[in-house]
């Protein structure tokens, strides 16, 4: 493990101090990328940008080792839990090596200073009296001699209407309920299979209302103080409300710590008691000065990351196990937490296998960055979010390889050129004759990247990673325009001594975005570094003191004239059709699925070959002629298909006649819109919670008429109005054409001439490709592009959301 190897860090008086965790990942099985983007690599990028900003920054992580989980994997697999342990965390260090999750400790919590920090952390508690015993009812294996972990007994579910024979003791697996073990009908061992008793037990509570007030004080200013996510603070809210009730921190087991108490030396403590001080645990592991870290609340702010169900573990439970020891702890500050990534038409599932794992995308051809940029510009931050093959396709070829690889490339490629045609791979000089100054996009262009940068960097303070992406981005989109208004292959010609300062200033912002988004693709990073011939050890940092920020805002003076650069070559790969079709099929179902699907699969291909003769050279020719002939028409039909232009989209200017709400459905209004036919359009829009009722009267609208028209709660909707909605969605206006635009006129987009598809076909993803470049500008106007969506009274603009996506 390389990050072993490098001298721990320690806290610098007088620096920012950055400590951060995300949550440790459970051992029992591979992650899938649902874990991942909710945990580990949220937290790489805020890391990476830290060090990017030259803070003296820390990140911890680990796998979580103790409890049932591991003890019923172990049984399942026939192997002890340490052996269990092994090998996972092998799986998942390989797993976020490939994905280049910067740790600076990847650790345990198996180790022996888990064992010493939580028992310490304990005896304190204990001495201040915060604990309490009591006795609880759990069924005991008289054949095994133990008490049974819910999951360690199964029997007929007691719910009525179900009776499921294989119910799990802690929920049924086919009518979904939560259960308790004791419930259960005609209970059964899942190990020997006899039937259990019920017998009482002594445990171990933390007297969670007792520490209440402790509590409640450093929420309330921490909350504030940290800018807590607004889904961690309504699930700790939550918590106080139902009323904080004593926790259970101790278990029937013995993979775990163990209780350093002679009534309890039989038990260990419960994973979620000792989990969380695995930060800590893993710290001491990094360096033996961990309390320079973890009792410096002074001088250190702790960033911790995790998915929303592990919220009230750090927000309640956790603070309060380190509150009760009466010690100076530092606390966390800043939370920041994810929804769930949904797959396809589910859920990801560990447990069931469910959806495309660390070890599966490492095993596709798609490389790492687009694996990062997909799961960040769909990091669930506000509400759940969907993966799609279909739409990881339309970003990467979209965003990834037509934006930014496509400006990457073209500044590069034509630098590279020989005298002549370019600069012979050298970076120009600007002449005396030009300046910046006084060529007008050069100087525009400049004072968006400024802007652009001081958004950038207050976005990702606020952990607003998703927003911080999009933000660099866009530079490269108005890179893309600089180049095209400036035509600087027509300014070599005519003009030499502008296109030096056209070139060197798109090289500059080629560097600047290789920085920006190291956070996010690192791997990017590295390639456009390589290219440009730079060291990757020795980029601009944005530390506010040594003057990069103010530099990186004048592009032209970022790279030196004269700079020799690298080999140019294409950074993405278009991801096609029949790829993206052949991972859908890949990994639909459960990997026990995928799993016998494979062996079905050899047992036919083996059966095959024992049935195959040996061709000859005629079968051959027939062949290789077949194949020729179909693989010129399959030619001769892509060829046919027109290019994913804007002109394809049919938007029109249409005048709302009715609106009322969907019968069947609290957030959908149903409008009927005159779009210049003979007849009006039903139009369903799920705009009720952001703009009512009353103002969706008798109101112009942008309408797009070709998609495929969608039943929605039993209404078909023959349209779609075009809205526009702030990054975090909690805003959202129409796009609105000038008030005497003719209803039914067609919206143009000037520069781009072509006719409408009659129907958009879904397959093609039209719509899904253009939308992502469909936004609104600071002079709130609809764009796609930098090109506004325009009328013959003018361009379509919205009420106040700038820099807003429109769908």
């Amino acid at each position: 493990m390389t990050e072993d190897l490098k001298v721990p860090k320690l806290p610098v008086e007088g620096k920012r101090n950055i400590l951060i965790t995300s949550a440790l990942p459970y051992v029992n099985n591979v992650p899938h990328l649902g874990n991942i983007i909710g945990c580990v690599l949220s937290a790489d990028v805020f890391a990476r940008y830290c060090r990017l900003r030259d803070y003296n920054v820390i990140y911890i992580c680990g796998t979580d080792e103790y409890g049932t989980a591991t003890e019923t994997k172990a049984l399942e697999e026939n192997c002890s839990p340490k052996e269990i342990c092994d090998k996972y965390h092998v799986i998942h260090k390989e797993v976020y090596d490939w994905f280049n999750i910067s740790f600076d400790k990847f650790g345990r919590t198996s180790s022996p200073e888990q064992t010493e920090v939580c028992q310490a952390i304990f005896k304190k508690i204990h001495e201040n009296k915060w604990l309490s015993e009591d006795t609880l009812q759990q069924l005991y294996c008289d054949t095994c001699q133990k008490f049974l972990a819910d999951r360690l007994v199964e029997g007929n579910c007691p719910i009525p209407g179900c009776g499921y024979d294989s119910a799990r003791g802690d929920q049924c697996e086919k009518c979904g309920n939560l259960l308790n073990p004791t419930e259960l009908k005609i209970p059964r061992c899942k190990v020997c299979r006899n039937s259990p008793r019920i017998c009482d037990t002594d445990h171990l509570f933390l007297e969670l209302p007792l520490l209440k007030d402790q509590l409640e004080k450093y929420i309330n200013e921490m909350s504030v103080v940290g800018s807590w996510s607004q889904n961690a603070i309504q699930t700790t809210n939550s918590w106080f409300k139902m009323g904080l009730k004593k926790r259970c921190i101790t278990r029937d087991l013995k993979w775990g710590v163990p209780v350093p108490h002679e009534k309890y030396s039989d038990k260990v403590f419960y994973v979620w008691f000792d989990a969380p001080i695995g930060y800590i645990s893993i710290t001491a592991c990094y360096t033996r000065d961990w309390e320079k870290w973890w009792k410096n609340p002074e001088n250190v702010e702790l960033y911790q990351f995790m998915g929303k169900d592990n919220v009230p573990f750090h927000t309640v439970m956790f603070p309060s196990t380190l509150l009760g020891t009466g010690q100076n702890w530092t606390l966390m500050k800043t939370i920041s937490v994810t929804e769930y990534l949904n797959y396809e038409a589910g859920k990801f599932s560990k447990s069931k296998g469910v959806g495309v794992f660390g070890n599966d995308a490492k095993d596709t051809s798609i490389p790492v960055e687009v694996w990062r940029y997909y799961l960040l510009t769909n990091r669930p931050e506000v509400s759940d979010t969907l993966f799609t093959w279909s739409d990881l396709q339309a970003k990467l070829n979209s965003e990834l390889l037509s934006n930014l690889g496509n400006f990457v490339n073209r500044v590069l490629s034509f630098i590279a050129k020989p005298a002549g045609q370019g600069y012979n791979s050298i970076i120009p000089a600007v002449p005396d004759d030009v300046s910046a100054d006084s060529h007008d996009p050069t100087k525009k262009l400049s004072n968006k990247v400024a802007a652009y940068l001081d958004q950038y960097i207050e976005a990702m303070e606020k952990v607003k990673l998703k927003q911080g992406l999009k933000i660099a981005m866009s530079i490269s989109g108005e890179g893309n325009a600089y180049l095209q208004e400036t035509e600087f292959w027509r300014l070599y010609k005519e003009n030499q001594s502008l296109c030096s300062l056209v070139m060197k200033t798109a090289s500059g912002i080629v560097y600047l975005l290789a920085c920006l988004l190291e956070p996010f693709m690192p791997s990017f990073s590295i390639e456009v570094f390589k290219q440009l011939n730079l060291s990757v050890e020795t980029h601009l940092s944005l530390s506010d003191d040594k003057g990069d920020i103010d530099r990186v805002k004048r592009p032209w003076d970022i790279l030196s004239a004269g700079h020799t650069i690298g080999t140019p070559k294409p950074l993405f790969r278009e991801l096609k059709d029949e790829e993206v079709e052949f991972y859908r099929k890949k990994f639909e179902g459960s990997q026990a699925d995928r799993l016998l699907r494979a062996e079905v699969e050899a047992e036919n291909v083996a059966e095959q070959l024992k049935k195959t003769k040996v061709s000859d050279g005629n079968v051959k020719k027939k062949s290789a002629a077949k194949s020729s002939k179909s693989s010129s028409e399959a030619k001769s039909k892509a060829s046919a298909e027109p290019d994913i232009s804007i002109t394809r989209l049919d938007i029109r200017v249409g005048l709302i006649k009715k609106a009322e709400k969907h019968p069947d459905a609290d957030s959908l209004y149903v409008e009927e819109i005159d779009v210049g036919e003979e007849q009006t359009r039903t139009v369903v829009s799920g705009l009720v919670k952001y703009i009512p009722l009353d103002e969706m009267q008798n109101r112009k609208v942008c309408v797009l008429c070709n998609l495929k028209p969608a039943t929605m709660r039993g209404i078909k909707s023959q349209a779609m109005v075009l809205a526009a909605s702030n990054d975090d969605h909690t805003k959202v206006e129409l796009v609105e054409p000038p008030s005497s635009a003719s209803v039914g006129e067609r919206i143009t987009f000037p520069g781009h001439e072509g006719n409408p598809d009659e129907l958009l076909n879904p397959k093609k993803k039209v719509w899904e490709t253009l939308q992502v470049d469909l936004h609104t500008n600071e002079k709130l106007e609809a764009c796609y592009k930098d090109i506004p969506l325009t009328t013959s009274a003018g361009i379509c603009t919205v009420s106040s959301i700038s820099g807003g996506s429109i769908r």
